[in-house]
């Protein structure tokens, strides 16, 4: 035999031994684990655990199109375009969790609600779509009180009812409603609202119904107030600006602070009684076609201050006895201060800033022309 075929069988029997370890490797070990075999692979179910909302899934009824009636998570898998006479989604269950997934809801002329709890159910929360051009509600969890949930980066507009109602005892979390016929936001008692926003509604932005929370949210352009609260709510660090109605409408045992009303059409701040109102900043309310203050007090034993209130017919009025007005700012108004007798008030001074000396270096007397903390100030 020749060097060249005794060669050539040596490569060939090397190839056939590591073809044969690679058989191993990928066989596994030769001494496999007592016990039965089991698949290593996911089933369906446990890749996708949630149900997808179909007719087979989720079949609707005389009046909806789908219809939720077992706990559980539920998702789109496209848009939904709605029925004349009928809702979008109808829950009928607690424990339900709809993600929108990035879907929109489509309304048509004479349907009913976007998505509706139809009874009282418990901990339902809807996330992450748009609901858009239903003849009723957008997101209506509010009519037969939801209790517990969230309702979270959901888009409504353009909804013959008001965009988003949530239930009670409620997270509602970076939403935006907007055009909607009636309010923007509609929410139950014991909600915190956040990071939210309601513009060019036609009542008001939000609409909050005693005991509530609102953050970081703004109401623009609605037809009437921009925050309509009842007894016991807390707002703070909101904006409300051109709304037609009061910036912000606070009923009994509210508090406002760190929040802005500019050029809203009747008073910047309204208040009834028993209400904090601190460190807010008011501008050009109260200048539509009758005249209004940039805070407006109408009840008694309310606290207002260090808020600064610029160019409007009154920039503080207290229309009733028994309050504190303490360290605040009023410049530019047609009257600064417009206070009822028999209510309590820090010295209200006028320091104009012409007539003070200029500063240039590290230290300088004061201006102020008091040492009093309380004292309130006209520009």
């Amino acid at each position: 035999m020749g060097r060249k075929d005794q060669r050539g069988k040596m490569v060939i029997g090397a190839l056939a031994s590591l073809m044969i370890m690679g058989v191993a490797v990928v066989a596994g070990p030769l001494n496999p684990p007592a016990g039965p075999f089991t698949s290593t692979y996911k089933t369906l179910t446990e890749v996708e655990p949630r149900i997808a909302i179909n007719a087979t899934n989720t079949p609707g009824d005389a009046d909806s199109i789908f219809r939720i009636t077992q706990p559980g998570s539920y998702y789109l898998t496209g848009n939904i375009t709605g029925v004349s006479g009928r809702k979008g989604i109808e829950i009928v269950s607690d424990g339900v969790t709809i993600d929108l997934n990035g879907f929109a809801l489509l309304g048509v002329p004479g349907s009913l609600d976007g998505i509706q709890a139809a009874t009282q159910v418990r901990s339902v929360s809807i996330r992450n779509g748009t609901v858009r051009g239903w003849g009723g509600h957008g997101i209506d969890l509010f009519l037969n009180n939801t209790v517990g949930g969230s309702i979270e980066h959901v888009h409504a507009f353009g909804n013959l009812g008001s965009g988003i109602r949530s239930g009670s005892s409620m997270a509602v979390d970076h939403c935006t409603s907007t055009g909607n016929t009636v309010a923007g936001f509609t929410v139950a008692i014991t909600t915190v609202i956040t990071n939210c926003t309601a513009s060019s509604n036609g009542g008001s932005g939000f609409v909050l119904n005693g005991n509530n929370v609102a953050t970081n949210c703004v109401a623009y352009l609605n037809s009437g107030a921009g925050f309509n609260a009842s007894s016991g709510s807390a707002i703070s660090h909101s904006v409300a600006r051109n709304n037609r109605g009061n910036g912000f409408d606070l009923g009994t045992s509210c508090s406002i602070v760190h929040s802005n009303a500019v050029a809203n059409e009747l008073n910047g701040i309204r208040v009834a009684s028993g209400c904090i109102v601190r460190e807010n900043n008011c501008d050009s309310n109260g200048l539509g076609p009758s005249d209004g203050a940039n805070i407006l007090v109408t009840g008694l034993e309310n606290r207002i201050e260090r808020n600064h209130c610029n160019i409007a017919d009154r920039g503080i009025d207290v229309d009733s006895a028994a309050n504190l007005i303490i360290g605040n700012t009023c410049r530019g108004n047609v009257i600064n201060y417009d206070i009822v007798a028999n209510n309590r008030y820090g010295p209200i001074l006028n320091i104009p800033a012409s007539g003070t000396a200029a500063v240039s270096g590290s230290s300088a007397a004061g201006t102020l022309t008091t040492t009093d903390p309380h004292a309130n100030f006209s520009m």
